[in-house]
């Protein structure tokens, strides 16, 4: 009882941190690139509005960029604290992929950050623009190495097993990179982050819309630009996330069955295979309670044909199974938050054309309410791939009770509550500033975060905001 003790509160423990962790490098994903996008629309267009909502969105990205690297150091210590197994054994595979995404991306990121945060003032607007692409091409970069060390042990490939110890060796680098699920994972992972964001930046503006409605006061041009660009955001990218998602589905039946049955609730594999819109799955007895599905639905979705199988759960022993009361509804949760942004997303498409984006009321209040639907989706979204894994931390190979440390269960509990309250405490608190900052609404000549920074020398050119109109970019020289 110990053992199962220590193995479920292993679980636990790296569950409450990595869910934590994953919405603040997603948010950095997305944020660093709508930064990269806004500065390159400012020398574009020398339009001093891009310029402020570049520095009003540049303050928070420096607070979750820094929030994602503390929550995320914790995690690599559960690997030798709770995860001794399985990091010695599957050590030879992850440990230079993780070391690859230090080597090329954190040092890329660290390397740029600081001119990015804080050389507006100290180098000229194209370099400073490049630092902030960059930035942006690291978070890209950390998240493929980490997305191609998540894949692999979804669908691990490319390796031999060595006797004696049971350790994964690599065996074609290639393949363990490029293995089946990275580019579907990839794809869906990276358009989430967008997508997160962009509701974010939406909701934020309108909560400005409707907060100068009820002061009877017009809209500054910031906050019309920044829910425009949000929603047509919005628009384009949630459509595209159902067809990624509908390709990564089409990936793991292929790849990992078993996953899909427990999503979907099945229990006998069947063609013509009905969609569950709601049921509850019944592991002890082997049956989904209160179904309410639609005919035919599930053939077709999965398979795209109506005659499609659909695997079932009993096609696979009980130890084997994954819990499918858990991700039967992180699923659904998913794709109805995923549904509803694209429902969003056109609702601002039919009202732009009418000449009503920015006044009606209806579609303010939906963006807001859906401001943080991005987030909570990707969390579901992590639990669907994750648990719907179970009973496995490599698929199919390596069972997660034979990955757990051989530790006490009240030493694991010990440390889950110190991250618990540690967490709550620094997260809350970063969270609330991040709110009180969303609630200030941005403004002409918005201030950097260097703007209370020493100067450089006067040797040096003077910095750009003294030396050029604020209405336009200077080039260098002039």
């Amino acid at each position: 009882m110990a053992g199962l003790d220590s193995l479920f509160l292993a679980r636990l423990q790296f569950a409450f941190t990595v869910g934590f962790h994953i919405v603040f490098p997603a948010f950095s994903i997305g944020l660093a690139a709508f930064l990269a996008v806004l500065e390159g629309l400012w020398l574009k267009t020398g339009r001093q509005v891009y310029l402020d909502l570049f520095r009003y969105w540049l303050h928070t990205f420096s607070i979750v960029f820094g929030m994602g690297v503390v929550s995320g150091l914790v995690m690599s210590y559960e690997f030798g604290t709770n995860w001794a197994r399985f990091s010695q054994k599957v050590g030879p595979i992850l440990g230079p992929l993780l070391g690859y995404e230090v080597m090329t991306a954190f040092f890329l990121e660290a390397g740029f950050l600081g001119i990015m945060l804080f050389g507006m003032n100290r180098v000229g607007p194209k370099l400073h623009f490049f630092a902030t692409c960059v930035v942006s091409l690291g978070t890209l970069i950390s998240m493929s190495w980490i997305l191609a060390s998540n894949s692999w042990m979804q669908t691990p490939q490319g390796y031999t097993m060595e006797a004696g110890t049971g350790r994964f060796i690599p065996h074609d680098w290639w393949a363990i990179i490029f293995n089946p699920s990275f580019p579907f994972r990839l794809v869906h992972m990276a358009l989430a982050a967008f997508l997160s964001v962009a509701l974010l930046v939406g909701g934020v503006g309108a909560w400005h819309l409707l907060r100068a409605r009820r002061a009877g006061q017009q809209p500054t041009e910031a906050v019309r630009i920044m829910f425009s660009m949000a929603m047509w955001m919005a628009a384009i990218v949630a459509p595209v996330q159902i067809l990624a998602g509908d390709t990564q589905g089409l990936n793991t039946l292929k790849y990992q069955p078993a996953k899909i049955a427990a999503m979907e609730g099945d229990w006998e594999s069947e063609s013509y295979a009905p969609e569950l819109l709601f049921g509850i799955p019944d592991m002890q007895n082997e049956v989904t309670r209160y179904r309410i599905a639609i005919p035919y639905a599930g053939s077709l979705i999965l398979t795209h044909s109506l005659s499609g199988k659909v695997p079932g759960m009993k096609d696979y022993p009980r130890d084997q199974r994954a819990p499918s009361y858990v991700v039967f509804f992180s699923f659904r949760i998913m794709v109805l938050l995923g549904m509803l942004m694209a429902v969003l997303g056109f609702y601002s498409v039919w009202l732009r054309w009418r000449g009503r984006l920015w006044s009606d009321v209806l579609l303010q209040r939906a963006a807001l309410i859906m401001a943080p639907a991005g987030f909570i989706a990707l969390l579901c979204g992590w639990v669907t791939t994750e648990v719907g894994r179970q009973p496995f931390t490599v698929y199919g190979l390596l069972r997660t009770a034979d990955s757990v440390s051989p530790v006490p269960g009240g030493a694991v509990a010990g440390t889950l509550v110190s991250f618990v309250i540690v967490y709550f405490i620094v997260f809350a608190s970063g969270i609330s500033i991040l709110l009180r900052g969303f609630m200030k609404e941005p403004h002409v000549n918005e201030a950097a975060p260097d703007r209370h920074q020493p100067q450089r020398a006067a040797a040096m050119a003077a910095p750009i905001s003294d030396t050029i109109p604020p209405s336009r970019p200077t080039r260098e020289g002039e």
